[in-house]
């Protein structure tokens, strides 16, 4: 891989140690003073100069590592200090990204700075600076949360996944519908989508892929990319892949369905049984799909495997899948863990063509005894191991006659049919509050029996449940 330009470093860095340089002046000065004039002027200037060069900015940390637009900024002794600064005032007030576009003015910086060196408010100091920000009429910046910068169980975690999960959903329904419509596509807001759903599935997996049950009818499309997605990297992350190898599976499992948006939308949204001539044309999807990211890397870098991936995940392990190869091939491991990751979601969600979906439990079952479906046996192994026999979002009945929902795998790798549940029913029927979270690997310290045990799992539709509820 060939070295970025200097000149992307420079202005980079320049822009991070201007930033920095108005922090610290608006700290120590009134804003009327004119070091704090000549800071937020050499700061404008630097964002103007970079704007010109690359039509917007995003500055955002991973772990202690510094980007600029993709870019990880080299550290050395003059600018470490600077970077951990800047990080810092970010991070205090709960902010792991800031956008900046074309149109950016003094009022704007005058405005976010104002608001970072002010202590962080206690409880959501994100929210709470996000709102104001908006108050202050600030169009030109966006703030975006850390990425897993909470405990899986906990209320900030929970939301950081939520705001992920939702500017996701959006970035899928820009680049399909962009496809669609014949549109270009923002191929670097959709790497950035990308890059923060690895960044949460890394730090904070059982939220992000608790997020897979907020599936919406209506949304199908869309959701459905972004579950494939997590479940994707999630997969992957399994099986030790490192964090710019998830990148590349996220960025192709996003995108695996681009070809249907080039089908006629009475064929992909059709309620019946398709007929063999439109059975014919949603085999070309994948196909389809393939040209349609060939269109988009002429425009923008997109992983080669990205193709593979839209290309190869319906080809099935002995081939007999679609397309058909005219010569001996075997799907990649990419596509092949595309492939299970859009064979659980699709099956376990409501379509045009599926009012009643398959039970997680059921699916997985399924896809482990029938070689029929023509999933990697190992790879399905892996999955299963990941998201447990009973899968975040399944509703179970516990041998206590308690009803309860799935929130977490379990906490014990050996241990895949006892996950965390929430109980929401007791044994009379009778909701429960408040609701009790219970690890099922809790054991009587007297017999060590487990205190709880699944008999069995339901729907939740029999019980007029919205397992979904329970995740937002």
């Amino acid at each position: 891989m060939s070295a970025p330009p200097a000149g992307e470093q420079t202005q980079g860095r320049e822009f991070v140690f201007a930033l920095h340089s108005a922090l610290r002046a608006l700290r120590l000065y009134p804003l009327e003073n004119q070091t704090v004039q000549n800071a937020l002027r050499d700061l404008d200037q630097s964002a103007e100069r970079l704007l010109s060069r690359e039509g917007e900015i995003v500055l955002r940390y991973v772990g202690d590592f510094c980007f600029v637009n993709d870019l990880r900024l080299r550290a050395d002794l003059t600018s470490f200090a600077t970077f951990g600064a800047v990080h810092r005032a970010l991070s205090d007030h709960g902010v792991g990204q800031l956008e900046v576009s074309a149109g950016v003015g003094p009022r704007d910086w005058v405005a976010i700075l104002s608001l970072l060196v002010r202590d962080p408010v206690p409880g959501d100091p994100f929210a709470a600076l996000a709102q104001r920000l908006a108050q202050t009429g600030a169009q030109n910046l966006v703030v975006a949360p850390v990425s897993g910068d909470a405990a899986p169980s906990s209320k900030q975690g929970r939301e950081a996944a939520r705001r992920t999960y939702a500017q996701s959903v959006n970035v899928a329904r820009e680049a399909m519908t962009g496809v669609r419509m014949g549109r270009g596509v923002s191929v670097r807001r959709v790497k950035r989508a990308v890059q923060t759903i690895v960044d949460q599935v890394l730090n904070n997996e059982a939220s992000m892929v608790g997020m897979t049950v907020l599936r919406d009818y209506d949304e199908y499309t869309f959701a459905h990319s972004v579950n494939v997605c997590i479940f994707s990297i999630a997969l992957g992350k399994k099986l030790g892949l490192e964090r710019g190898e998830l990148y590349e599976l996220g960025m192709g499992a996003l995108m695996h369905d681009l070809g249907k948006m080039r089908l006629p939308s009475e064929v992909t949204n059709k309620t019946s049984q398709l007929n063999d001539a439109e059975w014919a044309l949603v085999r070309e999807h994948p196909a389809e799909g393939l040209l349609a990211l060939l269109e988009m890397r002429s425009s923008g870098e997109l992983p080669l495997r990205a193709m593979l991936m839209a290309y190869e995940h319906h080809m099935k392990l002995d081939q007999s899948g679609y397309p058909r190869s005219k010569r001996p091939r075997s799907p990649t491991l990419f596509p092949r863990i595309v492939a299970i990751a859009d064979g659980f979601d699709a099956a376990t969600s409501k379509r045009s063509y599926q009012s009643q979906p398959w039970t997680p439990d059921r699916v997985l079952r399924e896809m482990r005894e029938n070689p029929a479906r023509g999933f990697d046996p190992l790879l399905v192994k892996a999955f299963i191991s990941m998201t447990g026999f009973y899968p975040v979002g399944s509703l179970v009945i516990l041998d206590s006659y308690e009803l309860a929902v799935v929130v977490a795998p379990s906490t014990q790798p050996e241990s895949h049919h006892r996950p965390v549940v929430r109980v929401i029913y007791d044994d009379l029927g009778m909701p429960v509050s408040p609701e009790r979270t219970i690890d099922l690997n809790e054991t009587d310290p007297v017999t060590g029996e487990p205190l709880r045990t699944i008999i069995k799992t339901t729907d939740p539709e029999e019980y007029g449940i919205d397992v979904r509820q329970y995740f937002v």
